[in-house]
């Protein structure tokens, strides 16, 4: 290898990882967590014991899990956009360019969310987030998926099933719409993270106790 494919070789590498870092920094906002302590609680001790929106929607009630969902959903924009506008250009929601960068932004985020390392590595599942990342690649991955999970949400009454079903979803409809291997690959990433982030629901699932979603809270904070 010459001296100049060294270079370019390294420059390819170095923004990759620092696409992971940016993203990873903007999913340490741990919007569960801040909300659960400004009502006095830790999220984490609480219902699921998950510091994502669903779990503030059982356990605060509809109008924090809303919030929060929200919330998640713009750092999952802004985790693709920041390492795509600095290391590239964007999906359809920024216009057509170059999208990797954004995607590896998204896996960080989902690592931050899930994994903050100032909550001993305890968070959230990362389901907001990636949707806010589905949003800003491709409106109509977005979209194809959203319908998706409503209907089984409608159907099941299990987020989590709709929730993988989404993760599942992801590369194969990059795949079809044509983009890069590389890209197909590193959304694959953040659906095995999805996956692997929800194998006690996968567990639930099987054997018929998985808790079922409501707007309504719990009378009492458990």
């Amino acid at each position: 290898m010459s001296l100049n494919e060294f270079r370019i070789a390294a420059v390819l590498i170095e923004f990759r990882i620092l696409a992971v870092l940016i993203g990873y920094a903007i999913g340490l906002f741990q919007t569960a967590y801040i909300v659960g302590r400004l009502k006095g609680i830790d999220i984490r001790e609480h219902g699921s014991g998950g510091a994502g929106a669903t779990n503030i929607n059982r356990t605060l009630g509809a109008k924090f899990g809303i919030f929060v969902f929200l919330i998640d959903v713009l750092k999952g924009i802004a985790a693709f956009t920041v390492p795509a506008i600095l290391f590239g250009g964007g999906g359809t929601f920024l216009g057509a360019g170059f999208v990797l960068p954004g995607i590896y932004g998204a896996i960080g985020c989902v690592l931050g969310h899930s994994f903050p390392f100032y909550l001993n590595f305890k968070g959230g599942k990362g389901v907001a987030s990636t949707i806010g990342f589905m949003m800003a690649i491709d409106i109509r991955m977005f979209l194809i998926a959203s319908a998706t999970g409503i209907i089984l949400v409608a159907l099941t009454k299990y987020i989590s099933a709709a929730s993988l079903a989404l993760a599942a979803m992801m590369p194969v409809i990059l795949y079809f719409f044509g983009y890069t291997a590389e890209e197909v690959f590193a959304s694959a990433i953040i659906s095995i993270l999805i996956w692997y982030l929800h194998r006690a629901n996968i567990m639930r699932l099987i054997k018929g106790e998985e808790n079922k979603f409501s707007f309504r809270k719990k009378k009492e904070v458990a």
